[in-house]
């Protein structure tokens, strides 16, 4: 008879966030507080995920430690934000964009990105340099804003002008007339890197604008107002600003967070794989290759999910060790042919599990998401467990 202890499963726990609902790491714990209501006896590696957007700095605290420190900001209009800082010990700062620019803290009917700024990330940056940070790693994702960085390099001491040489108002569409910039970057020697999945350039078809304005409120006259004011915008950089690359509408991970991307660049950083830093900070692979079973999940699984997110990533590796993955999610929406390509062996949805959509389940699947992650838990615990 096999000794008990070589009969646990190994189960590894990977989700990103559910938008809107619960952070990475409570989704985690819920789902292994169901597992283990049935299973106490399996053993659970918990890792949860992130790419650039929000929860990039919670999922980093808890796999790197570090010191968190809090750092008043401003959101997408101006108004006070709560922000902060991962410092770590080797001078690397980690801060993410979304505290300050997230769409999230807008309402549908102030969503502008003709009139949103991303000053208030400038804000958390130059306090990450202040606070003596060798690398800064900005996370990016979720933006509310369109305006290529402008309002972020303020803070940073480069202050956009226009052809009478006033300051620029905040927001993309001033960007039309830019005409100069005044100041020098502040930024005291210290690295900048993106951390981001998205791979869009600045400009065009597949650009910021174009891409991503109409999710932020921007209609057709809109994102072609906004695609002229950004290659201004770029101009003017390439221009003006000592060290920034040639050719920065075009270049790869520009168009990121509305532009925020080509900012970075133009200051002479680079882009990084968002949730390939994450995994690395989390020990992922290895956690992968001890793994009987993978469970991860998103808010939403569907078709953007199998395209460079945190899910298609994890049930990628998944698939290459022979391990199969579940997903669960608030809703799901992919094919299961499209997902099983993927390596995602089944999927299961909070709102199925509530119900339906015509018995409430949305609903319920957004105020009572930790109850149903647990129940999801649980019921896999029963079908996987040994």
């Amino acid at each position: 008879m096999w000794p008990a202890t070589l009969l646990r499963m190994r189960v590894l726990l990977c989700p990103d966030k559910f938008a809107g609902t619960l952070p990475a790491p409570e989704v985690a714990a819920a789902v292994a507080d169901g597992w283990r209501d049935v299973a106490p006896g399996d053993e659970l590696l918990v890792r949860p995920l992130a790419d650039g957007g929000p929860g990039f700095v919670d999922v980093l605290a808890g796999a790197l430690g570090g010191r968190r420190v809090p750092v008043p900001t401003v959101d997408p209009l101006g108004r006070p934000a709560a922000g902060e800082i991962l410092l770590t010990d080797d001078g690397t700062a980690y801060l993410e964009s979304a505290q300050a620019c997230g769409l999230h803290l807008l309402t549908a009917a102030e969503r502008d990105p003709k009139a949103t700024t991303s000053y208030g990330l400038g804000l958390l940056v130059a306090a990450a340099v202040e606070a003596g940070a060798r690398t800064v790693v900005v996370g990016l994702g979720g933006s509310a804003t369109n305006d290529g960085g402008a309002g972020m390099l303020v803070p940073l001491g480069v202050t956009p002008l226009d052809g009478a040489g006033r300051a620029l108002p905040y927001g993309g569409a001033a960007l039309a007339g830019v005409a100069a910039l005044d100041g020098e970057p502040r930024l005291r020697g210290a690295t900048l890197v993106v951390a981001t999945d998205v791979d869009n350039p600045l400009l065009g078809l597949h650009g910021a604008s174009s891409v991503f304005g109409p999710q932020k409120g921007a209609d057709r006259a809109d994102v072609l107002l906004l695609d002229a004011a950004l290659t201004r915008w770029a101009e003017v950089l390439t221009e003006l600003l000592p060290g920034c690359p040639s050719g920065l509408g075009a270049l790869p991970g520009g168009g990121a967070a509305g532009g925020l991307g080509a900012a970075v660049l133009a200051l002479g950083g680079r882009c990084e794989s968002g949730i390939g830093l994450v995994t690395r900070a989390v020990g992922l692979d290895a956690a992968l290759d001890a793994a009987d079973l993978v469970i991860t999940g998103e808010g939403s699984f569907d078709h953007q999910s199998l395209r460079g997110k945190v899910v298609a990533g994890v049930a990628g590796a998944a698939r290459d060790r022979g391990v199969p993955c579940v997903v669960l999610a608030g809703r799901v929406s992919t094919g299961r042919r499209e997902a099983a390509a993927a390596g995602v062996t089944e999927a299961h949805s909070l709102v199925e599990h509530f119900g339906g959509e015509e018995h409430g389940g949305v609903d319920a699947a957004m105020t009572r998401p930790a109850e149903g992650l647990r129940a999801l838990g649980a019921r896999l615990a029963r079908q996987w467990s040994r």
